[in-house]
Formats: structure tokens, C-alpha cells, sequence
């Protein structure tokens, strides 16, 4: 079992300084030595033997996965303090002091598996007669991934699973009615929860605070309930989850008195070098244990490359609150992709199309792009741009963007009228398709109808293709790594490079990412037809390896 003494040595180590911590963990430290000398003026005092029970029990939940399945789990120093700290503390009538806690750290840093443990602890050991213990999550599934762990943990432990019993999506207790169920705010009903305890996954992703509101309010009926809040940091200032994240600092500033919320903030520091790697033990505790310094390298290379990177880097391995949004890639990384694209010389090569089809009055774009037939290739893009003649000068006067000078330079097409023109952009596909073997047409479904009948009328194979994260992010993050080793030759076309530079990317809590429009100052729409094109050119050429696999022939 696990020595008591490590929370406190962990403690202590803080205090003299030879843990390297951030502010608020040193805090949070300095809290409950404070609490121990003047607590017991406030009713609080501090149960040894309480502290080391939970410390306990997890030596009897099991590791599954990974290079310490099958053994023992016994938790890191840090977490030994958590535990230690959240169930040692009590009020004066013995109940648990603590009745909100809130866990921020950065990814694989075991806080889904000490949430899974928390939860079987308050499910039965705990005590509690007809415990009900959830999961909570904004989506059911979500909230599903830390009751699996648990789960799993049941199934690997011979002492747990003669207490619990395991059904689908439940673990419950017989001699004591208690039950863990995963909850999620697209459940079928919240209505009649009586809540004992609830692990809240993933608190950056909850959108409003309803469910918390519902969970917090069910449990009125218990006399010492404990919500366990883990998270990463997220981005919306005005959430649940950083409403939580201020409240905890200010309590650790002195600023607000709660004796009944408890927490850890693992992150930088205000002012410190992100690309510093003494600095990455802050956020990440288990350095060394569940987290790769190698992994960590790898990926910090790649943020200080790319900017898209940057903030998922800052957000999920640093636990460093972002901005939703952030300009998307390196112009110098862009620019040295600018090898010469030749169009005659890809005559009859295979292509794949992107088509981003503006409001009648804006900016088209028709996208191509040739995957390699050589192992020293790269694949190569071919864009075209069309605009309403009429109304080109004005927008180039108002805008501030040299319209006028592209469209001489050969690079912008117009059509027309103050209008576009689609029977223009369908020419020039139909063109392409007759100069090359163009084997796909990638379209967003907005304002392409008619265009989109037309082409199949042509024999084209056309793909409608969403605009969302999951769609997108994919062959975005393919585009970013191309562009880092020059693995995609755009030509320097001066319109495609202006929208480059323009694209501001949206990422979402898993650290997905898609082009954001609304957040872009200028047009985009040669990007946004690129990373389609690409996608497609992408699935095309794992078809075509795989046609050749099975027929015994060695592809790129």
C-alpha cells in the first residue's frame, strides 16, 4: 500500500522549493499548512486515518493499458497530496469538508484514471448508503471514457469485483444499493438524481453550466457529496470551466473564503518560456512516468513551426488557456514552398479538385491539385480565381487589395456584370477536365447547386464536402505538415499566398481545427478549396496504393 507520508513529503518539498510547482500549486500547499495550524478555529481538523483510507483503495484498482497494465496502482506524489488533502480534511460534526474540487492539468497526466478511482472509492468504501455515483460530460459518450476506466479497473482488480457487479454503463453495489452510472446532459432524463458523487470530465468542453446546475442541485440530500471537477484548459473565457478556474485562484489568493472547495492548477506560470522544458514539469506532474519527454520535444518543434500547433501545444500538453483562434500558418514557411508549377507538363495527370463557390458578388475559387508519381515530388497546385467585373475596381479601392493588379498579372479572372458568372467557372473546369485526369470535384453544397448538376451532366465525379472539424481538420493538419517539409508546390501564385496568410484557424476542445471565415480580415476561399482538394487527392492516392498492393506492385 501506499505510504501516507509521501503526501506530505510531496508537501513539504514544495514548501522548501526543491518541487518545481507553479504559483498555484505552491498555494494550494501553503493552504493546507496554514488550514493545520488555524483550521481547528473554524471547527476543521484534519483525519489522518480518512486520508490514508482513499490512499489506500487505490492500491487495489489496476493499471490496463499500456506498459503498467496488470500492476498495482499507486498513485504519484502529486496525486497522493490531492487524495490526501480532499478526503483527509473534516468539518466539526465529521463530515467531509471538501464538496467541490477541481482538477486542471494537461493531457496523460492520469486525471481520467484518478477521477475513474475517486468514483469506485465514493461508489462503496466511502460508506454512503445507495451511493449514486455519475460520470458527467456534456455528450454521454464523453462522460462514458472515465466510467470505462473504472470499469476496466473493477475487471482487473479480484477484490473489486467481488464487490462490484458489472453491467453495460453500470457498476453497482448490492449490499449497499449503490450504483456509478456515466451521465451525460444528452441523457434521456436528469430528472430524480440523488447524487452522492459526480467525476466532471472534460469541463472545458461543457458549454453552459445546466447540467452542473442539476447535478449540484440533486445533491441536497447527502450529507458530505462530492463533486471532482478534471479538466485541460480551454479557451472560452466565459465558461463553466474558467468560472471554476478564477474562483479556485481566488481562493488561493485569499481574496474568497470557501472551506468547502478544494483544487490543483497544474500550468506555467505567468512569464515563463514555454519552450523551456524545466518549465513543462509544471503542467505535467507525471513527466517521466504516464508523460514522454520525447513526445513533448516532438511536439513543441512542431508548435514553434506552425502556428495552429502553437495553441494546441499551449492548451493541452502546457494547460495553458488560449485564444479559440489563431492566425494559421508561416509566411516564410509558405513562401519556400513556391517551386515552379508548370501546367503543360502535368498534361493528362491524375488531379483532384476544390471548388469554393462566394456569394455571386465575391471571390470564387477552382483548386487543383496533382498528387506525386515520384518518390522526390511534391504535389502540385494549380488555382484559378474569378471575380464581377464591374464592381472589381470598387472592391479593390475599398478593400484595400490589389484586385486590379491580379487580374492583369493573369492570376484573377472576371466575369461579366456585377454578378459572377458560374458558366464561366464551369468552362474552365470542363477545360481542365479535358487537359487533365481529373478524377474528383470537391464542393461545399452552399450556393453550388446548380453548378454541381451541371458538372455531373458532364460526366465529373462530384463529393460534397462538409465544412466542420471533422472534415476539415484532417487534410488541414496534412497541409500543415506538407507546407513545413515542403512536400507541396504552390508556385507562388500571389492570390493563394495572400489568402494563406489571411486563414485564422478555429480549433475546438479536442484540438481539432477548420478554417474560420468569420475570423479571417480577407478572403480565403483558395485555401479552403486547397485543403478539399487535397482531401481528396489524399483518399485517391491511398485507393491507387492499395489497388496496386494487391496486385503485387510496389507503389510510392
Amino acid at each position: 500500500m501506499a505510504d501516507f507520508s509521501v503526501a506530505m513529503q510531496y508537501a513539504e518539498a514544495v514548501r522548501r522549493g526543491d518541487q518545481v510547482v507553479n504559483k498555484w500549486v505552491r498555494l494550494a500547499v501553503e493552504r493546507h499548512f496554514k488550514d493545520l495550524e488555524t483550521g481547528h478555529e473554524r471547527g476543521l481538523w484534519f483525519d489522518e486515518e480518512a486520508a490514508q483510507h482513499v490512499i489506500d483503495f487505490c492500491g487495489f484498482c489496476s493499471h490496463f493499458k499500456g506498459e503498467w497494465a496488470g500492476c498495482h496502482f499507486e498513485p504519484e506524489p502529486w496525486q497522493q497530496f490531492l487524495l490526501w488533502v480532499l478526503f483527509g480534511w473534516m468539518n466539526e460534526d465529521g463530515t467531509r469538508r471538501f464538496r467541490t474540487s477541481y482538477l486542471e492539468i494537461a493531457r496523460k497526466n492520469g486525471k481520467t484514471f484518478v477521477g475513474g478511482a475517486v468514483g469506485l472509492y465514493l461508489c462503496d468504501p466511502d460508506g454512503e448508503p445507495g451511493a449514486e455515483i455519475y460520470t458527467a460530460a456534456t455528450k454521454r459518450d464523453q462522460a462514458r471514457l472515465c466510467h470505462r476506466d473504472a470499469t476496466q479497473m473493477v475487471k482487473a482488480s479480484p477484490l473489486l469485483r467481488r464487490r462490484f457487479n458489472i453491467n453495460k454503463d453500470n457498476l453497482h453495489v448490492e449490499e449497499t444499493a449503490s450504483k456509478f452510472e456515466p451521465l451525460g446532459r444528452d441523457s434521456d432524463s436528469t430528472d430524480g438524481l440523488n447524487v452522492h458523487g459526480a467525476i466532471l470530465d472534460e469541463i472545458h468542453a461543457w458549454k453552459t453550466r445546466d447540467l452542473f446546475d442539476v447535478i449540484e442541485t440533486a445533491t441536497g440530500a447527502r450529507r458530505q457529496p462530492l463533486l471532482f471537477g478534471i479538466t485541460t484548459a480551454g479557451f472560452n473565457r466565459q465558461s463553466l470551466c474558467f468560472e471554476l478556474h478564477e474562483y479556485l485562484q481566488k481562493i488561493l489568493d485569499g481574496i474568497i473564503e470557501d472551506d468547502s472547495f478544494f483544487g490543483l492548477i497544474f500550468s506555467m506560470d505567468e512569464g515563463d518560456d514555454w519552450k523551456d522544458e524545466k518549465n513543462w514539469v509544471k503542467s505535467n506532474p507525471n513527466l517521466g512516468v504516464s508523460v514522454k519527454i520525447d513526445d513533448l520535444r516532438r511536439k513543441a518543434k512542431k508548435a514553434q513551426e506552425t502556428p495552429a500547433a502553437l495553441n494546441a501545444f499551449l492548451r493541452l500538453h502546457l494547460n495553458i488557456w488560449t485564444q479559440a483562434e489563431t492566425r494559421w500558418l508561416d509566411a516564410d514557411k509558405w513562401r519556400a514552398c513556391s517551386q515552379v508549377v508548370d501546367p503543360a507538363k502535368l498534361r493528362g495527370r491524375r488531379c483532384y479538385g476544390g471548388l469554393d463557390l462566394s456569394s455571386t458578388t465575391d471571390v470564387s475559387a477552382w483548386v487543383k491539385v496533382f498528387p506525386p508519381e515520384r518518390e522526390d515530388e511534391p504535389y502540385y497546385v494549380i488555382c484559378n480565381f474569378f471575380i464581377p467585373e464591374d464592381n472589381m475596381h470598387e472592391r479593390s479601392r475599398r478593400d484595400r487589395v490589389p484586385y486590379d493588379a491580379f487580374v492583369r498579372q493573369g492570376y484573377l479572372a472576371t466575369t461579366p456584370g456585377t454578378v459572377i458568372d458560374y458558366s464561366f467557372i464551369l468552362d474552365q473546369i470542363d477545360r481542365d477536365a479535358q487537359d487533365y485526369d481529373l478524377m474528383e470535384v470537391a464542393f461545399d453544397r452552399w450556393g453550388a447547386t446548380k453548378i454541381i448538376q451541371e458538372l455531373e451532366e458532364l460526366g465529373l465525379t462530384v463529393v460534397q464536402f462538409g465544412q466542420g472539424f471533422a472534415s476539415m481538420s484532417p487534410p488541414m493538419k496534412e497541409l500543415e505538415t506538407m507546407i513545413l517539409s515542403q512536400k507541396i508546390a504552390h508556385g507562388g501564385n500571389p492570390v493563394l499566398s495572400w489568402m494563406a496568410d489571411n486563414v485564422v484557424a478555429r480549433q475546438d476542445p479536442a484540438g481539432n481545427i477548420k478554417p474560420d471565415k468569420s475570423k479571417s480580415v480577407e478572403k480565403i476561399d483558395g485555401i479552403v478549396a486547397l485543403i478539399m482538394g487535397l482531401d481528396r487527392a489524399l483518399h485517391g492516392l491511398v485507393s491507387v496504393v492499395g489497388a496496386y498492393q494487391e496486385r503485387g506492385i510496389r507503389c510510392l
